[in-house]
């Protein structure tokens, strides 16, 4: 079956996360139950046009938002693409399609009182999770990593000797990102925490539960929401709002995009991009405060 090679195709060849291929088969396979339910059609090579547009109606009808009807059909669209490549199909019934006009997504990062306030003044505990948890916060913020590659950190990922990290990023690309002298810090005392722990069953990993295995995603994000929430009144409050400041801060504080490019991992500057809107509202300030034809400096 062709949507079998195409899940193939997306994990060995393109190297995709386990998440992302998951999210590309769930799609392709529902277009392809709608095709056979309402068009009586079982091979999606004879699909035209109109029938996905009938579906984009079907999914609006049933209340999705257009961002992710466009997240649907980039997996169609890439779908249709390898059916190209692999020579069963000419032309691609998505070539001339136009995503939907979606609001453009602005997310607010914290600002460096608010970081100051969760990394010197919230009282973690003294003990393992307190240790963790504040080691959790220092990192996502002063390493830029996103929560999976948090989470999937293993020990010997680690040189305390060159103060860095080895990150493996989105299709299994490696990067190496350097430590401050205050993660050292917290990463020493949260060892101390670890070593003592009874039971490690995951003993490869840097990050644990208080039970000995690897921590998870979710328990990233509510550890995130938990301590952030008693400095700052922003309503989003997640691992990646703080990948957003530590992009923000640094380009706020004359770090050029090619670095922080490469410190978030990104494979073209046009993603990084994102992150100098707040850069530019910092400069907007500069210029008006020290410009002389501003009158009401």
């Amino acid at each position: 079956m062709s949507i079998d090679a195409f899940v193939l195709h997306l994990s060995k060849e393109k190297n995709y996360s386990p998440h992302t291929v998951l999210a590309y088969q769930n799609d392709v396979m529902a277009f392809a139950d709608f095709c056979e339910d309402e068009h009586q059609l079982a091979e999606l090579v004879e699909v035209q046009y109109p029938i996905i547009r009938n579906w984009i109606v079907n999914l609006v009808e049933a209340g999705l938002s257009n961002r992710s009807i466009n997240r649907k059909m980039a997996s169609l669209k890439a779908y249709y693409k390898f059916l190209q490549k692999t020579g069963l199909l000419d032309a691609s019934p998505l070539a001339k399609h136009k995503a939907l006009k979606t609001d453009k997504k602005v997310e607010i990062p914290f600002s460096e009182d608010e970081m100051r306030k969760i990394l010197s003044q919230i009282p973690f505990g003294e003990d393992f999770e307190g240790a963790r948890d504040r080691l959790i916060i220092e990192m996502l913020y002063t390493t830029g990593v996103r929560r999976a590659e948090l989470v999937n950190l293993k020990l010997v990922n680690v040189d305390a000797s060159q103060q860095t990290i080895k990150v493996l990023g989105k299709r299994n690309k490696e990067r190496i990102v350097p430590l401050l002298d205050t993660t050292m810090g917290f990463l020493d005392q949260y060892l101390r925490y670890r070593n003592n722990l009874e039971n490690i069953h995951e003993p490869t990993h840097l990050l644990l539960t208080k039970t000995g295995h690897k921590i998870y995603e979710n328990l990233v994000y509510r550890i995130i929401n938990k301590y952030l929430s008693m400095v700052s009144p922003k309503v989003k409050k997640s691992p990646h709002v703080l990948r957003h400041t530590f992009a923000t801060h640094l380009l706020n504080n004359g770090a050029d995009l090619n670095s922080v490019k490469e410190l978030l991992g990104h494979s073209s500057l046009t993603s990084t991009q994102v992150y100098t809107h707040n850069s530019i509202a910092e400069l907007k300030k500069v210029h008006l405060s020290a410009h002389p034809r501003n009158k009401n400096r």
